[in-house]
């Protein structure tokens, strides 16, 4: 698993200086066939944390992550169990610039962004995190287990940041869903909104205790 714990390069970033660290990036060659660096989108600190593959063609137009048809789904989803992904939950990728034609990131980039990925998840400081698709999975829980085997089945983490352990859940990337259409119960996307509901859930209980 992930060492959440590491010490970066970055860690005496604040989140501003660390935005500015990754739009400057030239760690791997994904930053000269793209628009923008997407470093991510949502409140500092929060909750809930988004971890997905890469930025898509949408993505590296407006500069946000999870903007065009999955996104939009991704959206949808959260929405269904009551989740606003503007006030409730951080959204990042696990590379910040867009490989071409939207192929599946290489692990020598990931690996480019990993640093920025650690950082990021310090200064979130989330409760829950949600790892969409095999690169996230890859990246975070450092397995080579197909996402159908692991989605929906928390695992935990200790970091430094809270006292009470880090709750992560593996889910179906919203692209995947999208060449799976059925809702039929056991299907793709049925299972997706057992698992959305199971964050809601459990972010539920971290905004009550808050309160």
């Amino acid at each position: 698993m992930l060492n959440f714990n590491e010490i970066t390069p970055y860690n005496d970033m604040d989140f501003h200086e660390l935005i500015t660290e990754c739009k400057g990036c030239r760690k791997c060659d994904l930053r000269a066939g793209c628009n923008q660096v997407v470093v991510g989108h949502g409140p500092v600190p929060s909750h809930l944390m988004i971890i997905g593959e890469g930025p898509g063609e949408q993505e590296d137009i407006q500069g946000i992550p999870f903007v065009g048809k999955a996104g939009q789904l991704l959206t949808k989803i959260l929405e269904s169990v009551g989740i606003n992904r503007e006030t409730d939950a951080y959204i990042t990728n696990t590379v910040k610039c867009r490989p071409p034609q939207n192929r599946t990131p290489l692990g020598s980039e990931m690996d480019a962004c990993r640093p920025y990925l650690i950082r990021q998840i310090q200064l979130v400081k989330p409760k829950i995190l949600v790892l969409l698709g095999s690169p996230a999975l890859k990246t975070i829980l450092e397995t080579n287990l197909p996402i159908s085997q692991v989605r929906g089945q928390w695992v935990t983490a200790m970091v430094d940041y809270m006292d009470s352990p880090l709750y992560i859940m593996p889910m179906f990337h919203p692209s995947y869903l999208l060449r799976n259409a059925s809702r039929e119960k056991g299907s793709p996307k049925w299972l997706t909104w057992q698992d959305a509901q199971e964050v809601k859930q459990a972010l539920s209980f971290y905004s009550d205790s808050s309160n």
